[in-house]
């Protein structure tokens, strides 16, 4: 410690005070806050100005099936992630069967692959005119038994395979940190293994399974790509529609808080799931007998685990890589990597700057912790329970005010200093992705002892040279891990990006949109590959924390990825 003390050793005069002290943190957590907050007041104000004919269109022919799609594409959403996610958590974290270990990270695959890249590939492979059915037809004269693909179980099945590894990695977790005394003290009172996991394993690992659920119901909300792949109507369907049909951005708005009611829904959900039950567990797994499942029993295990990763992951991505062959590799060429070069551009600069916030939120709570500072924070990370097409509308909202000022302030009319700018972009990526930040910044700030930031103090550095010179090394791997997760999620955004990208700012993400929507399946393949070798990245980074954190709890994992 005296050591890391005396590299940040500086006199009075370079002592690099902020112009504000220890409370200026406060409010500097409740401007964030306030930049939150002021999309979602805006969007409310909507209701303010409400274009009767426009509403009376929607009522006549749009809204009833808006609300009853939602409702069907929830239900069914949480009922698949819960089968698919609990199910396989149970298998890799207690049972023992041919496969176990590779499966056992090998199932959060599909984490890389984006909602709107199943969609379309999977309607590729098993639509009329794909393979599939080509066979079926070959071999057996007709395929009109074969269930469609555009369906609402289509839209559902492709959203459940692409967001049960949310309920798969915390239900997961879960199980591994139930001690082997639990199931053994279950059968000693005469459970056998099914009763004694609905009965005590299932409870005791209710609050991860609820949140993971919670999370996946709010990216099938969230999701705009996989839905108008399948020509299913949403919300986030019908506010592009509203935008840029009928040239509506309050009508938009208005839309997207009826869309926020099913996202606090959502939330309130996985809350009163829980009500006011506390779930205690003492101490780990550690290297508990497994259950072995061997023969019939460990051959289904592996099958089930097999045919999840298959759809989810191994068939769609072979099919994309085999269209790339064939076709898409005439598509690389200048205008690919320029939209390649933007990508990447966005989400490094998204990254850097929701990085910075989280930095400074996770430092004022640290150094002002009342209660002001700890709700101010807590609203700043509530943007990703905000879809991308809420976060698009509300943003431009607020910026057409502020350039309407601006126009008046300086006698420009007409003038646009803010909307239809890369800053609108930013500014949504920002909000919708600070908590990805910031729990990964706030964790790492945990590891780092207050004692360190005292004894630099008392040495004379100031807030801002404790800050560059104590914790930001420190904080190295959070940081890192925190730009790594929000970079990759903001390349991937679809609804935001559409919805506010400046003329000439397309993405890899639009132009799947753009081929997807014209059905050139195969020339969307190439961006979906990039896209999904990117998303690799947070994956590769989750699965190797995971055999960390296992390794310091029971030692090496044998068989686990490296």
């Amino acid at each position: 410690m005296s050591a890391v003390a005396g590299q940040v050793q500086a006199g009075p005069g370079r002592a690099g005070l902020l112009p504000f002290g220890p409370r200026g943190w406060r409010w500097l957590a409740g401007l964030v806050a306030a930049v939150v907050l002021a999309p979602l007041l805006i969007t409310a104000l909507s209701w303010l100005q409400v274009d009767a004919a426009i509403w009376a269109h929607l009522r006549a022919t749009l809204l009833g099936r808006l609300i009853t799609n939602t409702v069907i594409l929830l239900a069914g959403v949480g009922v698949l992630v819960l089968v698919i996610g609990v199910g396989l958590a149970w298998l890799t974290a207690v049972c023992d069967f041919p496969g176990r270990r590779w499966f056992d990270w090998a199932l959060m695959l599909p984490l890389a692959v984006p909602a709107y890249v199943l969609a379309f590939t999977f309607i590729g492979i098993f639509d009329y005119a794909g393979p599939v059915q080509g066979l079926l037809r070959d071999l057996f004269g007709t395929s009109a038994w074969f269930p469609p693909v555009r369906s609402t179980g289509g839209v559902v099945l492709v959203m459940g395979l692409v967001l049960y590894p949310y309920v798969y990695m915390l239900a997961r977790t879960a199980f591994l940190a139930q001690g082997a005394g639990l199931m053994d003290a279950a059968r000693l009172t005469g459970m056998g293994p099914w009763r004694a996991f609905f009965r005590v394993a299932l409870p005791m690992a209710r609050p991860a399974i609820a949140a993971g659920t919670a999370l996946a119901l709010m990216e099938a909300l969230a999701d705009f790509g996989a839905v108008a792949a399948f020509n299913y109507d949403t919300f986030t369907t019908a506010i592009y529609r509203v935008w840029f049909g009928f040239f509506s951005l309050e009508t938009a708005a208005q839309l997207a808080s009826l869309l926020l009611l099913f996202v606090a829904l959502a939330v309130f959900g996985e809350r009163y799931s829980r009500g006011r039950a506390r779930f205690y567990q003492r101490g780990v797994a550690g290297n508990r007998p497994r259950i072995r499942l061997r023969g019939m029993r460990g051959g289904m295990a592996a099958l089930a685990c097999g045919t999840v990763l298959a759809f989810a992951f191994v068939i769609p991505l072979i099919q994309l890589l085999w269209w790339v062959a064939g076709n898409s590799l005439a598509d690389l060429d200048a205008q690919y990597f320029g939209m390649l070069l933007r990508t990447l551009a966005l989400g490094a600069m998204a990254a850097a700057i929701t990085v910075t916030v989280a930095l400074m939120l996770a430092y004022a709570r640290r150094v002002q912790p009342d209660w002001f500072t700890q709700r101010a924070v807590g609203v700043s990370t509530l943007g990703y329970a905000m879809p991308g097409s809420v976060l698009a509308v509300a943003v431009m909202l607020v910026f057409t005010r502020v350039d309407g000022w601006l126009a008046e302030l300086f006698g420009v009319p007409g003038g646009q200093w803010l909307t239809g700018t890369v800053i609108a972009l930013l500014v949504a990526y920002s909000i919708r992705f600070m908590a990805v930040a910031f729990n990964s910044v706030d964790s790492a700030f945990e590891q780092v002892r207050p004692s360190m930031a005292e004894a630099a103090r008392s040495l004379g550095s100031g807030q801002v040279e404790v800050i560059r010179r104590i914790y930001v090394p420190l904080l190295r791997p959070g940081l890192f891990a925190g730009a790594l997760l929000v970079g990759v999620d903001v390349m991937k955004e679809m609804p935001a990006t559409l919805l506010l990208r400046p003329y000439g700012w397309d993405t890899l993400a639009v132009r799947i949109y753009e081929f997807t929507s014209d059905g050139e399946w195969q020339r969307a393949a190439l961006p979906a590959v990039t896209l999904i070798l990117v998303g690799l990245l947070p994956v590769i980074l989750l699965v190797r924390r995971s055999v960390a954190q296992r390794r310091r709890v029971s030692g090496p994992v044998p068989g686990a990825a490296p």
